[in-house]
């Protein structure tokens, strides 16, 4: 793709790396096929070679960016399956996150959107107000109907139950016998309120593995949900904490960097480019090096022994940062059926369920839509049981998934090595469970 970006304009930081980019962009339109949003629309503008043409225009123009222009980009999931379908390499993904920053400045926001947006950049990355934001907000639920619509959207889609961690708190967590490895954990900002059983799982199975925990307590966040809404200022501030800490930890020994939200590892992927130029880029890209998915370092290190195990109907869910931003795809796969699940394939496993993030806050109609056609497919193929490794994918497909259980990867890994049956398998329907599923349930109980 040809540019015309004025001199003065290169200047800025971030316009030569935005440029490079642009030039790789040949036009196919490949990836409008598997984009979320050019899925619903049929719109060029809501396909992400739509987006690269104005943001390409933007660079060139800048004074000329209208609030059209900025509604495009902000429908854009950044979901980054566009990046896998891309037969030129075009790293869209750092195109979109220099443009949002960008061209923040020129978009005159409504009041409430600047409202919604700084509650959450406030809130979500710290647990300790984030509680009790989701007690307030269940109390105001029932008042949604009189509220701006985005307002009633967002109310609805608080989750109605928040958990506490009894196991991955802060500290150097030991297994009962020998250590065979140290890693550092990630109990993450909104997983320690929605999620902290998840947390809890990952260190029962860590510790059946032999592995040290440390849960560090100033590194709580990882900075990514800001980040991806485009907010700045603090996101760096918590990365810097990330990088920081990390690499303190990682210069005491610890041999691993364990997450368990593919959302946040992307972006911890990201750092060394995040911080290039900086004085942390080296403890960055030390961090980013170390860095593992759960089911990374579950594969390279052996699943413990699976417990008397029945076939159970599973369907996978690929979280979008999992298979497109990290390519994870097989190992999660490969560790479910080494537990003896029959594991089942998801119609267009490829698009978005809507979650990516603050996007089904934010953007709760293009989210509800993917949702529903998620939701419609799962349906289609009538497991018994859905495992995704994404908090955020878990929260979003609960809302649709009323009478199928959903839970993390590292639950169901953790239950089928000796752990406690995970709490959304404890009250199921039976009706709506296979025969297998049952007895599976009854010899595991």
């Amino acid at each position: 793709m040809r540019t015309a970006i004025p001199e003065e304009q290169r200047q800025q930081p971030g316009v030569t790396d935005a440029e490079a980019i642009l030039r790789t962009c040949v036009h196919c339109g490949f990836c409008n096929a598997t984009c979320p949003t050019y899925l619903l629309t049929g719109n060029e503008l809501e396909g992400p070679r739509g987006r690269i043409y104005l943001m390409k225009s933007a660079l060139e123009s800048p004074h000329e960016t209208s609030a059209r222009t900025l509604e495009h980009i902000d429908n854009c999931l950044g979901c980054l399956s566009c990046e896998t379908t891309c037969p030129s390499g075009v790293n869209y993904g750092h195109l979109l996150e220099d443009g949002r920053t960008r061209l923040e400045p020129f978009r005159r926001r409504a009041v409430w959107d600047r409202l919604q947006r700084a509650l959450l950049a406030r809130l979500l990355p710290q647990a300790r107000l984030l509680r009790p934001a989701l007690k307030l907000a269940r109390l105001l639920r029932p008042l949604r109907h009189i509220l701006p619509a985005s307002a009633a959207r967002m109310l609805r889609s608080v989750p109605t139950t928040s958990t506490t961690a009894q196991r991955a708190t802060p500290g150097v967590h030991r297994p009962e016998g020998p250590i065979k490895a140290r890693v550092a954990l990630l109990v993450g900002c909104a997983q320690q309120v929605l999620g902290a059983d998840i947390n809890d799982a990952t260190v029962r199975l860590l510790h059946r593995m032999g592995v040290e925990v440390t849960i560090a307590a100033d590194v709580t966040c990882c900075g990514a949900l800001t980040h991806h809404m485009g907010e700045r200022v603090q996101s760096q501030e918590l990365m810097q904490q990330a990088v920081d800490g990390w690499d303190r930890l990682l210069n005491d020994g610890i041999e691993a960097i364990v997450l368990t939200t593919s959302g946040c590892q992307t972006a911890v992927a990201d750092y060394g480019h995040i911080f290039a130029g900086t004085d942390r880029e080296a403890a960055a890209r030390r961090v980013s090096a170390a860095t593992v998915d759960i089911s990374q370092f579950v594969m390279d290190h052996g699943l413990p022994a699976v417990q008397s195990m029945r076939q159970v109907r599973m369907a996978y869910h690929d979280a979008c940062s999992m298979q497109h931003g990290l390519q994870l795809t097989q190992p999660p796969r490969d560790l479910l059926q080494q537990t003896g699940v029959q594991l089942v394939e998801i119609p267009e496993g490829h698009i978005c369920c809507g979650s990516a993030g603050t996007y089904h806050l934010l953007r709760a109609d293009f989210a509800d839509q993917l949702q529903q056609r998620k939701v419609a497919h799962i349906e289609q193929i009538k497991p018994d049981v859905v495992v995704t490794g994404n908090i955020g994918c878990m929260e979003q497909l609960a809302g649709g998934l009323r009478e199928r259980p959903i839970l993390h990867t590292v639950q169901w890994l953790d239950w089928a090595t000796g752990g406690p049956c995970p709490e959304v398998l404890q009250h199921l329907d039976p009706t709506t469970m296979s025969a297998n599923a049952l007895s599976r349930m009854d010899s595991t109980s």
